[in-house]
């Protein structure tokens, strides 16, 4: 099992406007790497590229009242679960991490560790901009 977790982010919504918009699923295109070469959402899954990856979709798999979001891979091929964890700072404020959950043999394990830590952490970088 591999685990990956971004740093914290400090993000100026509340905690009930980030969930809202982690939770309408196109807004995940503004938190995406510069190199996204497609996004696209389609009821309750969104794929993504980026340039020299593999097409990923990512599944609604849970939510948790504002404070807890996890989206899981669609393909059995690639097990895995990226959950957002939000708390609470302030009425206008709120703290939000990514947590990476992956079940992969060793040697994918070792190609795709630095890349997938590199997403998470933009990310959580680029959820701090909204």
């Amino acid at each position: 099992m591999m685990n990956l977790e971004s740093k914290k982010a400090f993000i100026n919504k509340s905690q009930k406007d980030f969930f809202a918009f982690l939770t309408n699923l196109s807004n995940f295109k503004q938190l995406m790497p510069e190199n996204i070469e497609k996004f696209e959402v389609d009821g309750d899954s969104f794929l993504f590229s980026l340039k020299g990856m593999p097409e990923i979709r990512l599944v609604l798999d849970a939510k948790q009242e504002f404070d807890k979001i996890t989206l899981k891979a669609a393909s059995s091929k690639l097990n895995f679960y990226l959950t957002t964890v939000i708390d609470s700072v302030s009425e206008k404020s709120c703290n939000a991490q990514l947590f990476f959950e992956g079940d992969f043999n060793p040697m994918m394990a070792m190609m795709v560790k630095k890349p997938l830590q590199k997403f998470i952490d933009t990310l959580a970088e680029n959820a701090e901009k909204l």
